[in-house]
């Protein structure tokens, strides 16, 4: 009997334990939008109400809420159990229930000269298609970044010149550590930061790794925001005066809004990259929204697949747009992989990143006079020849060979390496680690090797000693030498800016179609510069970004599509400035139907294997400013026609999210959406697609309808002739796509274009057909 009592006791005690061990997590409580009846207090009253009903105190729901969203977004993040997160979900009001994950990881010079942003020839300007002049290089345009944060000191953020702080604009200058309002200007109009869900998974921010305010520890923040809006700066250049020349923004007279919501991983390098929370960017885009910014920058990617309605970005992307701001995301650097693409929402505009044409020669001269081709953005000139040895000869006892190769941590012998050059093989690690090594061990200089694998692709580090990288064939002809020669020597030669051809290309980190979320929906929608682009950078990280890098730069080459991104968002400004009265769509439709899919040797553009790329890598092809801002016809849509559009990818959903909106009783294919671009997932027989274009070139114009067909598909357009007599004036026509009989071509994707032309605007949209 005691036993019985004692264990009884035992479990009375332990069930207040268990409530308590019950795990809490942030979940973002989605109701769609504001009616714009109730006040801000009322809506926070409001979102109160719904944690009492499930709280089991009034303190504890006002202590579990971290950001009650106000300006656009109807919407709250709180800390709740699963079951409290399960009621919720299942109330009438509740859009979407979203839990946070912490998945979003934040992703100049030549590059504007190379898509012809800054050619003020006066035979252009004369016809008026300079166009940042005509757009008064973006005054008075709102670009908000939400990233890692700015450097404030930056010579591209300065205000010299700019005319006061427009009257329409809502924000604040937020302080905090190391940033006040006067860090803020007429140019850095706007500074907040966003920290609440950080806090609630990792705790404090290490005044070690990040600054507590909008100050940009990282780099990858400064970086973005000057390449959308930066200032002109002469003679700005990486480390080492590397890439030297003029450093600009695509929009450098734009305003900028900076929304720090990405923060240093506590414990982890910063070449790790950031860790942005989900409920910390849908309060920057909220507040964005409130604030006034005209576009909206987002060089932020995610790994999980998430539906429209617990994407964060697309949802905040989705209020945007009803306050007529246009969002630019990264497609995400998860390629080469088919279906990595981050941002897939049709009312974003999703870059891809490709390169420009320039590259850093770094050759490799040999001593029997043979130059090697190699590529580096090492500061650390040779000026002499020096032993050469493969990494393999001269490995320390007992390490193995295939370590040694790869010039991992310890395993170079320091009496065979001291005063030489050592080839080693790309392989695990950072590349910049096997120069360490090499220095660790008394090398004076590295010749990084790519493996088979890699072939030709070049990449770029900057390394402590000096360096370069070759292809695979390089390395081959270096070690036949090396074994051929009795005392082989070689000299790393000083890095010089070279042009390279073909260009664009596509860089094999840019993530890749079909779109996972909507297969008719063909993403990423363009491409832009991304590899090795000079922009500002934070004094406060270093080139590399690792620990033990002391130095410090106040510009720095930096790759990826968070790179590309703020290149289209630069230029969305600008196109904004021109044509103030085109909608979101009309920008990005100019964008992409104007875009080129050939190089500077006039082939088609590559991917990284040398092979031609396709859409699914490039979208519509690499932007060119210029034309798109006359691109002839436009393919519109309104905010409306994107509520039909979820009705057919979730019916239902459409009511919650603007309940003004009914959902049709016989709903459309999504294949409908009037966008620049179609997939047809599976192609078992004739598909009709609808598309509808709009003039907005002044005067008469006769356009001609003309296609580009892949193999295992015919067409049936109609009508093939438009004839427009006034700007606006718009015509609908049909595409109908069959399978041809031939059996060759089976399950796999195929790609075309089609293309309406008036003799001098060419209004060329890709599609890609799944022929099962």
């Amino acid at each position: 009997m005691k036993i019985t009592i004692f264990y009884l006791l035992l479990v009375l005690i332990s069930l207040p334990l268990l409530a308590l061990s019950v795990e809490t997590k942030v979940y973002i409580v989605y109701f769609g939008e504001h009616d714009g009846k109730k006040t801000l207090h009322e809506i926070e009253n409001t979102h109160h109400s719904y944690l009492n009903s499930v709280k089991e105190s009034h303190e504890d729901a006002k202590s579990s809420l971290l950001y009650s969203y106000k300006n656009s977004i109807n919407g709250f993040a709180a800390k709740l159990t699963p079951d409290e997160a399960s009621k919720l979900s299942k109330m009438k009001e509740v859009v979407s229930v979203i839990p946070s994950h912490g998945k979003y990881r934040s992703q100049t010079t030549r590059s504007w000269d190379f898509v012809g942003l800054n050619d003020h020839s006066w035979n252009r300007a004369q016809m008026g298609d300079d166009l940042l002049l005509n757009a008064q290089y973006g005054k008075n345009q709102i670009i908000g970044v939400v990233d890692s944060g700015v450097w404030p000191e930056s010579a591209s953020f300065s205000d010299v010149g700019m005319d006061p702080v427009p009257k329409t604009w809502k924000g604040i200058c937020q302080e905090g550590v190391a940033f006040n309002k006067s860090h803020c200007n007429r140019k850095i109009i706007g500074a907040r930061y966003y920290v609440k869900g950080f806090y609630n998974v990792f705790g404090a921010v290490n005044p070690s790794e990040d600054y507590l305010s909008p100050r940009d520890a990282d780099g990858h923040g400064t970086h973005t925001a000057s390449t959308a809006t930066g200032r002109q700066v002469p003679n700005a250049a990486a480390l080492g005066g590397i890439a030297i020349g003029i450093a600009s923004g695509g929009a450098p007279m734009a305003r900028l809004a900076i929304y720090k919501a990405c923060w240093a991983m506590p414990g982890k390098p910063k070449s790790d990259g950031n860790t942005c929370m989900d409920e910390d960017v849908l309060a920057a885009i909220d507040d964005a929204i409130g604030d006034g910014v005209d576009i909206l920058s987002l060089s932020l990617g995610f790994n999980e697949h998430s539906p429209l309605d617990q994407d964060v970005i697309a949802i905040g992307s989705l209020h945007a747009a009803t306050k007529n701001i246009l969002t630019v995301c990264s497609a995400g650097n998860g390629g080469p992989s088919p279906a990595s693409l981050a941002n897939i929402a049709p009312w974003e505009i999703t870059v891809a990143a490709s390169g420009i044409d320039r590259q850093f020669s770094s050759p490799v001269l040999l001593g029997n006079g043979m130059k090697i081709q190699g590529y580096s953005i090492s500061p650390y000139a040779m000026s002499q020849m020096y032993p050469l040895v493969y990494a393999r000869d001269v490995a320390r006892l007992g390490v193995p060979q295939y370590l040694a190769t790869q010039c991992q941590p310890d395993t170079l012998d320091s009496y065979k390496v001291n005063g030489r050059i050592v080839l080693c093989f790309i392989g695990q690690g950072r590349n910049v680690d096997k120069g360490i090594e090499v220095s660790k061990a008394g090398g004076v200089g590295l010749i990084l090797a790519n493996n088979q694998d890699n072939g030709n692709t070049i990449f770029y580090d900057s390394h402590f000693i000096s360096a370069t990288g070759v292809g695979y064939d390089g390395a081959v002809t270096i070690l036949q030498y090396i074994y051929s020669t009795a005392y082989p020597t070689a000299r790393i030669l000083p890095v010089q800016s070279v042009s390279y051809t073909p260009a664009p290309f596509m860089a094999g980190y840019s993530s890749r179609g079909p779109n996972h979320v909507d297969a008719h929906i063909l993403k990423p929608d363009i491409t832009a510069p991304g590899l090795q682009i000079l922009a500002a950078w934070s004094e406060a990280s270093s080139p590399t970004k690792l620990p033990y890098d002391r130095r410090s730069t106040k510009f720095n080459l930096y790759s990826g599509t968070s790179m590309s991104c703020p290149h289209v968002s630069g230029v969305a400004a600008l196109l904004r400035a021109v044509h103030p009265n085109w909608s979101l769509s009309a920008i990005k439709s100019a964008l992409m139907t104007t875009a080129s899919v050939t190089d500077n040797l006039n082939n088609p553009i590559q991917d990284y294997t040398g092979n031609p790329a396709t859409p699914f890598v490039f979208g519509s092809g690499h932007f060119q400013p210029i034309k798109a801002s006359d691109p002839g016809l436009v393919y519109d849509i309104s905010y409306d026609d994107y509520l039909h559009y979820l009705c057919t990818i979730n019916p239902g959903l459409l009511n919650k999210v603007n309940a003004k909106i009914n959902c049709p009783n016989q709903l459309a294919s999504p294949l409908n959406l009037n966008y620049p671009s179609f997939v047809i997932p599976n192609l078992y027989g004739p598909v009709t697609v609808t598309r509808r274009v709009t003039n907005v070139f002044d005067g008469q114009s006769r356009y001609e309808f003309s296609w580009n067909l892949p193999q295992g598909v015919s067409i049936l357009v109609s009508p093939t002739v438009l004839v427009f007599d006034h700007v606006g004036q718009s015509f609908s026509f049909t595409m109908t796509i069959f399978p041809a009989n031939d059996y060759s071509v089976r399950n796999q994707y195929v790609f075309g274009w089609y293309m309406w032309s008036d003799g001098r605007h060419l209004v060329r949209s890709p599609f890609a057909v799944f022929l099962p």
